[in-house]
């Protein structure tokens, strides 16, 4: 394949990726509006969101494998025609109990669209190493800005056109990038004919992620002591215990369980977890400070978070040079470490205080620190992983991603919700706000808890490290 031939691929499937990414976030800021015109409950409402992350991170782990069993491109193009079709039901419905399980199904076809995607460029650039940071570095561009590209659309669209449109508009966008991924995206043939899938491993680590986002995404309504929660996060840890051991005495395993004492593999899912624990965290507290605090419409708060993608594509594109020249893990270190800073000095924001003053120098440093981390994340792990992993090996980040994200906003927003409730004999606005702040501090801590993995875990790769195969589960990619 010829390296246009590679950049047109990964436009492809970089764009089916953004159209996951930008539904996760798109829908935050119409809300309200969805709340108002379909009569959902003030406690229901959150299960617009709240369906679509759990079947996400249910189903990625299967979704990844389906992709190495029975072909990326194919198990792409399903995922993008199930969910480009969803979404159309989805402005359609006018019930809130359907939405509610259109989302879900939304979130389960993205869950086979986002593994069968990164994998498709992991292969597609396995022989040429700097192209392959190269790319990795606009995916992180592509994965982490939009989520703040989505709230700026977000708003648009339902200011000027109705929060159905925030939903059609994935129609005309999957047709267009189906039809061109089917024509121009190479076909993966699996190696060799057996599509044995590990049913009983897929079920039981879809059901225990499931009941693991549960638990934690639902903590701060329901209350850590609550008998649901605690309830879920039980089953969670049964279903997953059930998974790891059904893992190891099947001959042909969903998850290759050797690929856990690679200490980099780990390692860097362990940070992607962190580091994007604080990056929803971040996101969801300054949204809420934008709009209840300051009185930003939808579409102010969404250009408020402008110079985020900006500043983070520019630095995830230029640092493929730089990792080659120096490795991944100083930037690994680096990058942690400058999000966390820019989280600290948004500690402080005040009631009523000044965009350029305590807003902006946050999102200039922020992004700077996310660009840094996050192409070198995905390197760490996924380097040198045989192409029959791809699939689920992408699962995997992406469902550390999902699952830091919802144990970090679980455990953030519960620290701003006791923060605020214990100020409950003070001003409502002001006692938000602390609470806000002492949400984003803790933000900044579990950031800061990559860093400390990054010193403690990443090792620079030796020059010809041995590759993790399935046809042998015990070989291990050396650190």
């Amino acid at each position: 394949m010829s390296n246009a031939s590679r950049w047109v691929t990964f436009t492809l499937v970089a764009a089916a990726q953004f159209m996951v990414v930008l539904d996760t976030a798109i829908i935050n800021v119409a809300l309200p509006v969805i709340k108002a015109q379909l009569g959902f409950s003030a406690s229901s409402i959150q299960w617009a969101v709240t369906a679509y992350v759990l079947a996400f991170g249910g189903f990625l782990l299967f979704g990844g494998r389906a992709a190495d069993r029975f072909g990326r491109r194919r198990v792409l193009l399903a995922g993008m025609t199930a969910f480009t079709l969803f979404s159309l039901l989805i402005g359609l419905n006018s019930s809130p109990l359907l939405l509610i399980l259109l989302r879900g199904l939304q979130g389960a076809s993205a869950a086979f669209m986002a593994p069968a995607a990164l994998s498709t460029v992991l292969v597609t650039f396995a022989d040429d190493e700097h192209e392959r940071r190269r790319a990795l570095g606009f995916w992180s561009m592509t994965a982490t800005g939009g989520a703040a590209a989505g709230l700026l659309l977000g708003g648009i669209l339902t200011q000027y056109a109705g929060w159905r449109w925030n939903f059609f508009i994935n129609v005309p966008v999957g047709v267009a990038t189906g039809i061109l991924i089917a024509r121009l995206v190479p076909r993966h043939r699996p190696a060799g004919n057996d599509q044995h899938l590990d049913l009983p491993g897929a079920v039981l680590v879809t059901a225990g992620l499931m009941a693991a986002v549960l638990g934690f995404s639902q903590a701060p309504v329901w209350g850590w002591g609550d008998a649901r929660t605690l309830g879920a996060l039980a089953a969670a840890v049964v279903l997953i215990t059930g998974f790891v051991l059904n893992e190891q005495r099947v001959p042909q395993p969903l998850m290759p369980l050797s690929v856990f004492r690679v200490p980099n593999v780990s390692g860097a899912n362990a940070m992607m977890a962190a580091v994007y624990g604080g990056n929803l965290s971040m996101f969801f507290l300054l949204t809420l400070y934008l709009q209840d605090i300051e009185g930003y419409s939808a579409i102010e708060t969404g250009l408020a978070f402008l110079p985020f993608p900006v500043i983070l594509g520019f630095t995830s594109t230029r640092l493929a040079r730089l990792v080659a020249r120096f490795g991944f893990r100083p930037f690994l270190i680096t990058g942690p470490v400058l999000v966390a800073a820019g989280m600290a000095w948004m500690c402080f924001l005040p009631l009523h205080g000044d965009y350029a003053l305590h807003v902006l120098p946050g999102l200039l440093i922020m992004p700077a620190g996310y660009g840094m981390s996050f192409a070198p994340l995905y390197a760490a792990a996924t380097a040198r992983v045989e192409p029959q992993l791809a699939g689920v090996t992408s699962g995997l980040v992406s469902a550390s991603q999902q699952m830091g994200g919802a144990v970090g906003l679980a455990i953030v927003s519960g620290a701003a919700a006791a923060v605020t409730g214990a100020l409950a004999a003070t001003a409502r606005a002001r006692a938000l706000t602390d609470g806000y702040d002492a949400g984003m501090a803790v933000a900044a801590a579990l950031t800061l808890l990559a860093a400390v993995i990054a010193v403690t875990v990443i090792r620079t790769p030796r020059p010809a490290p041995s590759r993790i195969t399935h046809a042998s589960p015990a070989a291990v990619l050396e650190p």
